[in-house]
């Protein structure tokens, strides 16, 4: 199945999707319209039966080098209200991700800047290419990024968040890795098959278990461990022991014991 957009392409193919920016003469850098489509692509993704993972990639040398210049230009002149409403479209564009159900995966290649880190920052497996470097630019044009700093604190880690908002210095994927945003770097011809492999790690399992996982690291990330955790996670074993999915994967497994 193919959906047509302007900035991006969706191809679904073996319960994969995968969202590709495409704008590459621009480094697949953040307009209004990229925003608007990738809000679209994933809320109709979140729905589709017969996707149980996505791919989130790009065209080019470049992944994403964050906000468009002439969308910049534009914003340049905007108002106090104006900026909140195009803020707004980037802030739910990122949760929208964030919140995505279903497995998330980032293949990413060349340079990750600003809004770029940010994409990078919702996803649940980061693999990169050895060459690909990423920067949070926005202090040297007298921004902040505040609207993707809810997601890269989380994944990044607060100490390197308070050197990297601050210097703008761009940092390699290793040392990405080093830090924990990066779960895989490879060659650059191992990119696919990197990314084939985590695919069809999360595919052998259950896909409702792996969606219960999934948000059970959201929910419990920031928690403390308490009487009232410990409760919901008895109700969530429970809950989902009781499932078809768990039912059957569970007898199949005792059998073949």
């Amino acid at each position: 199945m193919n959906l047509l957009y302007k900035t991006l392409t969706v191809q679904v193919e073996n319960l994969v999707a995968t969202v590709t920016l495409n704008r590459p003469d621009v480094r697949n850098a953040f307009n209004d319209v990229l925003i608007a489509e990738l809000t679209s692509a994933f809320t109709a993704l979140e729905k589709q039966d017969g996707v149980d993972l996505v791919v989130l990639a790009a065209n080019g040398k470049s992944f994403c080098a964050g906000a468009d210049l002439t969308w910049m230009k534009a914003m340049a002149g905007y108002s106090y209200d104006e900026n909140i409403a195009d803020a707004q479209q980037l802030a739910k564009m990122l949760e929208i991700l964030y919140r995505f159900p279903k497995p998330l995966i980032a293949k990413v290649q060349g340079d990750a800047y600003g809004g770029g880190v940010g994409l990078v920052a919702v996803c649940d497996v980061v693999i990169t290419s050895e060459e690909t470097h990423f920067c949070l630019s926005e202090a040297r044009l007298g921004l902040l990024p505040a609207t993707i700093s809810p997601y890269v604190i989380k994944a990044l880690g607060e100490q390197a968040c308070r050197r990297y908002f601050i210097t703008s210095e761009r940092f390699s994927a290793a040392e990405a890795y080093r830090l924990g945003f990066v779960h895989i770097i490879c060659e650059p011809s191992g990119l696919d098959p990197s990314v084939e492999k985590i695919a069809q790690s999360i595919l052998q399992n259950g896909p409702a278990a792996v969606i219960e996982c999934k948000k059970l690291v959201q929910d419990y990330a920031s928690k403390n461990i308490d009487a009232a955790l410990v409760q919901d996670s008895v109700e969530r074993i429970a809950k989902i022991r009781c499932s078809k999915e768990a039912q059957h994967r569970m007898k199949s497994f005792l059998e073949k014991s």
